[in-house]
């Protein structure tokens, strides 16, 4: 996926919207310098046609536009809010999860991982795709992989979820943020 930067916008929509107001413009300005000596020709129905068109085409690129920046405002706004929420987690979770930190880095040492299966290992705990930590790693998947397949091995574990699963099946909701069962 490519990254813009902030204040980056896509010019094509207003471009074509200018290029269709001008369309317009010139269409009027055309038809009052020829001066038809009637309303009913085939080339004044065809030059109000194409100012119609155009005029349409400008409102809706226009309006397609507006929206698509109100989205983008609306989404920029969503994960700043999402980015706030969750460094406000980690500041109140910060104790406990270097406890879990440093317990996962023990479990990893009894389970004899290698540095770069610890890596992959961690990455696999935080959701990572292959792909994603072949790309993260500089290596290829297939090698992302077979580590992933140590790593399971070393663990007694059959994958990905039962990783997860090891470290995360402790951890207890309190009664209150259970769901109920009598709805």
């Amino acid at each position: 996926m490519l990254e813009r930067d902030e204040g980056w916008e896509a010019p094509i929509p207003p471009l074509l919207a200018t290029v269709f107001l001008l369309i317009v413009v010139g269409g009027v300005v055309d038809l009052v310098l020829d001066k038809p000596a009637t309303l009913f020709s085939v080339h004044v129905a065809f030059e109000v046609l194409m100012v119609t068109v155009s005029l349409g085409a400008a409102a809706f690129l226009a309006q397609g536009w507006y929206a698509a920046q109100q989205r983008l405002r609306e989404s920029a706004t969503e994960s700043s809010r999402l980015r706030i929420e969750r460094m406000e987690w980690e500041e109140r979770a910060s104790e406990l999860l270097h406890g879990l930190s440093s317990e996962i880095s023990l479990q990893f040492d009894a389970w004899s991982l290698t540095p770069t299966e610890r890596k992959v290992a961690l990455m696999l705990l935080k959701g990572l795709s292959h792909k994603r930590i072949a790309r993260q790693t500089k290596t290829s998947e297939r090698t992302v992989r077979q580590h992933s397949v140590a790593v399971y091995k070393k663990a007694g574990l059959s994958g990905r979820a039962e990783l997860a699963g090891f470290f995360l099946e402790a951890l207890i909701l309190p009664e209150d943020a259970l769901p109920s069962h009598d709805a």
